[in-house]
């Protein structure tokens, strides 16, 4: 058994490219695996600023997780504030770390072109990911293609100390698979907050369907066959197994065949799929003293976990001196 860690921002809505790219993922290695599982609200920092909105979208996100089938009884899951010793553990990392290593960060940078102002918590950001995980004992840690670089450097950070300080923390391994294909948004771009592009998991039906009539689509036309390499077709492949791939492709393929008709249909689709979830995040909702209990026992439970990691930590880098000799 592996144990597996992976942890999702609460940047707002959660959306079926955080569903299909993590989050679906991660609830299948909790039948298997030791899950850890935690809502990152100190990477938050980075972007949120407004206290309201972010104890607000913490505790939507943790509902809504558990309401997508996150068992917080077959896993540990909690929300990264609640163990604080991760900040530590960061900045023992820190001294460990070159700053070229940060410098070579094409997410830091990716951001800064898009217009985010530039500070030390988003220029950090990779060092608080990997305390995130070496101070749980990930082994595998599922990751977006785009989060492939910060678990390199996670990687890096481990070694690293583990060389200078000896054998303390666990080198995880990346789990990318199934990930070659970003999941697209309504314009075809990767699906992000950042770029406007998400269809919300959860939210009112004639919301969400907007969105999916949104979906761009070229001109071609309808008595022309339809290109396979677009947004409608990928997003409504992640709802189909490889049978109802190939009949997808084969309808893409065949003339006559209206854009305008896919779209409904995928939303259909989307909806049947995750009405059961719907009714599991309004009772949820209902009941929010029983999530914040189970985050609670998420918090202790991992907190026992990372006190013996930090207390290692510590210990080798010589923060304990009570046996120093003088």
């Amino acid at each position: 058994m592996k144990r597996v860690l992976s942890g999702i921002q609460p940047s707002g809505d959660l959306h079926l490219g955080n569903y299909f790219g993590m989050m679906s993922r991660m609830i299948k290695y909790q039948e298997e695996n030791e899950l850890f599982c935690f809502i990152v609200n100190y990477h938050a920092l980075t972007t949120i600023q407004d206290k309201e909105k972010l104890a607000t979208n913490t505790l939507n996100a943790a509902i809504d997780f558990m309401a997508l089938g996150l068992d917080p009884d077959k896993s540990t899951f909690w929300v990264q504030g609640d163990v604080p010793q991760v900040c530590e553990s960061t900045w023992l990392l820190s001294n460990i770390v070159n700053v070229g290593l940060l410098d070579r960060a094409t997410s830091y940078k990716n951001k800064l072109a898009r217009g985010m102002k530039a500070n030390v918590g988003l220029y950090s950001y990779p060092i608080l990911m990997a305390s995130d995980i070496l101070l749980f004992g990930g082994e595998i840690v599922p990751v977006g293609k785009d989060q492939k670089q910060h678990l390199e450097m996670t990687r890096d950070m481990a070694i690293r100390f583990n060389q200078k300080f000896g054998e303390v923390f666990i080198v995880p391994e990346a789990d990318i698979e199934n990930t070659t294909q970003l999941v697209p948004g309504i314009d075809g771009q990767k699906m992000s907050k950042s770029y406007g592009n998400t269809i919300p998991i959860f939210g009112s039906e004639k919301t969400i369907r907007k969105r999916f009539m949104s979906i761009v689509t070229d001109s071609t036309d309808i008595d022309l066959p339809k290109d396979t390499d677009s947004a409608l077709f990928h997003l409504y492949s992640l709802f189909l197994d490889e049978k109802g791939q190939k009949e997808l492709a084969e309808r893409f393929a065949t003339i006559g065949m209206r854009y305008g008709d896919v779209k409904q249909e995928l939303f259909d689709c989307f909806w049947m799929q995750f009405l059961p979830f719907r009714e599991k995040r309004d009772y949820l909702c209902n009941h929010k003293d029983h999530v914040l209990q189970k985050l609670k026992e998420g918090a202790d439970k991992a907190s026992a976990v990372a006190d013996t990691y930090l207390t290692n930590a510590r210990e080798a880098v010589g923060l304990h001196y009570g046996d120093a000799n003088v």
